[in-house]
């Protein structure tokens, strides 16, 4: 039985959606779950949707760990809704008696709270990423809560921003796109923006606009920001690449793909092509390859207690992960290693990418 037996979504025959993003996956019915082999618990991945190629690529890193160790693997699929989300969290709980590790990207950051305390109630390894309230931490939900994973969004909405003002040659207006507006990544993605852009005073920002992380919803948005500001929009900065790739898009349309540069962030291969092809100026990627397979290793070594998380230190319990920004330097060297074919990773290097403890914010 292979892990992809146990996966709770069915992917559609893929099927071009704004000339080549991914296609989308619908979650079905809960599948029955084969008891588990030996002491190894089921393991589960928990993410927004598969018509994301972010989450997609996540899904592949998960099943590349849940292979190496033989463990059975379950994808939850909330398409962005929280209370689904939640709910098929407890019912897998349910239906393993809390034997399972969960690795977490919560629709929402309050989503975080019950899904780690249903996690803490049923004695299930839980690592979340991205989301959290700043007053939920792994220690207060001791051994269950093994980890919180983010990466620094301010850094990376800098990142992208400085790359944009310099690919517009350090004048003119910018439209930005952002994501969920109580999202923690989409609000540290705009204060970078934001701090950015105080530093660079001939660069305008003429609006901002959310399309929730949705490629579809940047499309018509963007559509509509330039029929508004016409010549004006020198750059388009989005949060993430399916809303960066939905708004590229939107400018081949007009005929201005190329001319108006474009940023975002994720590193999803359709923002690649577009940073070679010179429509892109930037992405930043997490790598979701390894977050997915390292969210669940970091739960899976504390279920089979390889380590104890109650003895690691805080800087491992809730930490920034590596991110690499990618630019027409870079971006060959960064497909041929990374997308034409997929990495090998050491899933026992816990903490390789630990980049110091998340900070208040």
């Amino acid at each position: 039985m292979t892990t992809s037996d146990f996966d709770f979504s069915v992917r559609p025959s893929r099927r071009a959606i704004l000339g080549g993003i991914v296609g989308g996956a619908a979650a079905l019915s809960m599948p029955h779950i084969a008891r588990a082999a030996g002491d190894k618990p089921v393991l589960v991945t928990s993410i927004r949707s598969l018509s994301n190629p972010y989450h997609a690529i996540w899904k592949d890193g998960a099943e590349a760990f849940a292979k190496s160790v033989g463990a059975q693997h379950v994808t939850l699929v909330s398409e962005g809704n929280s209370e689904k989300g939640i709910a098929d969290i407890r019912a897998m709980l349910a239906k393993t008696g809390g034997k399972m590790v969960l690795n977490s990207d919560p629709n929402d950051t309050p989503d975080a709270r019950p899904i780690v305390e249903s996690c803490f109630k049923a004695g299930a390894y839980v690592c979340t990423q991205w989301n959290k309230p700043n007053d939920l931490h792994p220690w207060d939900f001791n051994p269950y809560y093994a980890s919180h994973i983010e990466f620094d969004g301010v850094k990376s909405g800098s990142a992208i921003t400085q790359a944009l003002i310099k690919a517009m040659g350090s004048k003119g207006g910018i439209v930005a796109i952002g994501g969920q507006i109580s999202n923690t990544a989409a609000i540290e993605r705009k204060r970078g923006l934001e701090e950015v852009l105080k530093a660079h005073p001939d660069v305008q920002l003429l609006d901002f606009q959310v399309a929730n992380w949705k490629a579809t919803e940047a499309y018509d948005l963007t559509s509509s920001l330039l029929t508004r500001f016409g010549d004006k929009v020198g750059g388009i900065w989005a949060a993430n690449d399916d809303m960066g790739t939905g708004a590229l898009e939107a400018l081949r349309a007009e005929g201005l793909a190329g001319k108006v540069p474009v940023v975002g962030i994720d590193g999803i291969k359709a923002a690649m092509d577009a940073v070679k092809a010179g429509e892109y100026a930037a992405t930043v990627t997490s790598d979701p390859y390894w977050q997915g397979g390292m969210g669940l290793s970091i739960g899976y070594h504390a279920f089979m207690k390889s380590f104890d998380p109650t003895k690691e230190s805080k800087d491992h319990r809730e930490f920034y992960g590596r991110t690499t920004t990618i630019t027409k330097d870079n971006v060959a060297d960064y497909i041929k290693a990374n997308v034409d074919s997929k990495p090998v990773y050491d899933w026992n290097d816990l903490w390789g990418r630990c980049e110091g403890q998340i900070r208040a914010s």
